[in-house]
């Protein structure tokens, strides 16, 4: 960690805790800053807080007192979470009080150099993939954000040796003020958040904002095949690279059916690409790009391209059985989702489905469910997706108690050949805790058969 000092002294307060607010708040202490944390849940249920405490940082849980802003705090670091909606930030934001995320903490602290990746979808596969290419072209890369340790737990032993690989939202990067990575990713532009940001233009603005500070000496590396991402690729200021996956360009980074170029010209050959599917491949392409901008050995980039399978929960290959491959997608908790990964695949399709019900339309899947052979779906949409899989043709369609008794009966009903795919497009709220315990327990159950 860098000397930073402009933190010494400063009245900072620190507004919800989980694991960015905690690390947010040691980050802000070991700087000397005079820390206060507020947060809603009781002190006698909060154990984080009462950690903080011990440290000598000031805590007020239980309540947000009207008056907390008389204190004089001249910085808030929020939770990502929080909208800026929220009586206190509101406040704050009118009384001039700077309101930042960990995020722009992470970066003002840290003496090594940052690849952020942020988007709709991709972001994860993406930051796993540069994380790993990074680490097997010797880099010596820390990953952080919202996967791994939160950026300013990472940032605060990072050294200028390493590199700082970051998922960003738009709820963290909404939070900056000077952030500037020396690689920037935007994977796509699609509707998500609106109730949080209230348009599309204000959600995409913040995502912007992983540009936005960028010069000469930085990458911005973006997915030339969506013309908003291309518009706004257009004000950033950094030294741009496309990708494409709509056949050869002559600049940045693409492919065709066979190949994948750099600059124009012929890199790497697909055939020995583990991923599956269109969607991947545009992850791959940004995450290339970056490892390549970074000076990865094109060595390492093959042989991680060879051995990654997705990320967990995330179109991740499971096993082969009996001839049948079988895949997770749990975190497909909405109908985009599901029509990517079903997209991904040529092969005759036996789709698990259902969840949590939010009387949301299915209608969005239809296009994409002409390798649907089978559905087996479960959950409180499980009835309501049984007839839509009938509507659109699909001639087998069962219910299933829960994930468990999906797997058993997606397997008895399957053949030789077959993909088996979880991909709810529902939340998991009505049956499971979160879409990681459906999906772990969906691999439990294929690992049984």
């Amino acid at each position: 960690m860098i000397e930073y000092t402009k933190l010494q002294h400063k009245k900072v307060l620190v507004l919800g805790l989980a694991k960015s607010g905690v690390a947010a708040a040691e980050l802000l202490h070991q700087l000397g800053a005079f820390v206060t944390v507020n947060d809603s849940k009781p002190f006698d249920e909060n154990p984080q807080a009462q950690s903080l405490l011990e440290k000598g940082i000031t805590v007020i849980c239980g309540r947000h007192p009207e008056d907390l802003l008389d204190e004089g705090f001249e910085l808030l670091v929020k939770n990502p979470g929080i909208p800026y909606t929220n009586p206190i930030v509101d406040d704050a934001v009118k009384r001039g009080v700077q309101v930042i995320t960990e995020v722009e903490l992470a970066y003002l602290v840290s003496d090594a150099p940052i690849i952020g990746i942020t988007g709709t979808n991709g972001k994860t596969t993406t930051t796993t993939l540069i994380f790993e290419m990074l680490n097997r072209g010797r880099k010596s890369p820390l990953i952080a954000g919202n996967i791994g340790t939160v950026a300013c737990g990472v940032a605060a032993g990072a050294t200028k040796d390493n590199v700082i690989v970051t998922e960003l939202s738009s709820f963290q990067l909404m939070g900056t003020k000077e952030f500037k990575p020396k690689i920037a990713i935007l994977t796509n532009l699609y509707d998500a958040h609106l109730d949080y940001h209230g348009s599309f233009e204000d959600y995409a603005n913040a995502k912007f904002n992983i540009t936005k500070n960028q010069d000469e000496s930085d990458w911005f590396i973006y997915n030339a095949d969506q013309e908003i991402v291309n518009e706004y690729a257009a004000k950033s200021k950094a030294g741009k690279i496309p990708f494409s996956s709509n056949g050869r360009s002559d600049v940045g980074i693409s492919a065709d059916d066979e190949m994948i170029y750099w600059q124009g010209e012929a890199f790497l050959e697909r055939v020995n690409i583990a991923l599956p599917g269109k969607h991947n491949l545009e992850n791959i392409l940004a995450a290339l790009a970056a490892c390549i901008l970074y000076g990865c050995e094109k060595k390492a980039l093959e042989e991680v391209l060879k051995t990654f399978t997705g990320v967990r929960h995330r179109t991740q290959f499971v096993r082969e059985w009996n001839g049948r491959k079988i895949y997770n997608d749990s975190k497909a908790t909405n109908c985009l989702a599901t029509k990517v990964a079903l997209e991904a695949f040529t092969q005759p399709i036996i789709l698990l489905a259902g969840g949590l019900d939010r009387n949301h339309s299915f209608e969005e899947l239809r296009a994409s469910m002409k390798n649907v052979k089978s559905v087996v779906a479960f959950g409180q949409t499980g009835e309501r997706f049984i007839e839509f899989a009938k509507s659109c043709g699909v001639e087998e369609a069962v219910l299933a108690e829960d994930v468990e008794d999906a797997v058993t009966k997606a397997a008895s009903i399957s053949e030789d050949g077959d993909v088996l795919l979880l991909s709810p497009a529902c939340a998991s709220w009505d049956q499971y805790k979160s879409f990681e315990i459906r999906g772990d327990l969906f691999i439990e159950a294929v690992m049984k058969l």
